[in-house]
């Protein structure tokens, strides 16, 4: 069985997405990647570091001076417990209602529907 991810803000997912393109890092290089996107204070990319930290996805290395973080869970796998979370919220849990909503609302293009087709022939 899967481990379950917590259910990270928004705000935490920008700071996830600077350590999974590079881990470990110190807060430091943490707040600097985050302030050329952000316009967010370091006291509050250091909340933001912690709050992970306390929700144990984001993990500490503490053996040298300064202290590095490091993602505790792919990216996959928070983007796997998003989706389902998204799915229990919003679609009653039923990915066909979900779908149906997209491929009705989305203008697909020819090559959208065959690699569709394509995942699809590959379920069954």
């Amino acid at each position: 069985m899967a481990k379950k991810v917590p259910g990270i803000t928004e705000a935490e997912w920008e700071v996830m997405n600077v350590l999974w393109e590079k881990s470990p890092q110190t807060a430091n290089e943490v707040i600097l990647s985050l302030q050329e996107k952000m316009d967010w204070k370091p006291k509050t990319i250091r909340t933001l570091l912690d709050r992970l930290v306390k929700k144990e996805v984001v993990g500490v290395n503490q053996n040298q001076k300064v202290y590095t973080f490091y993602p505790r869970y792919t990216q996959a796998e928070c983007q796997q417990a998003e989706a389902q979370s998204f799915l229990k919220r919003i679609y009653g849990g039923t990915m066909k209602s979900m779908l149906v909503q997209f491929i009705q609302d989305d203008s697909l293009s020819e090559e959208d529907m065959k690699e569709l087709r394509s995942i699809l022939d590959k379920k069954s």
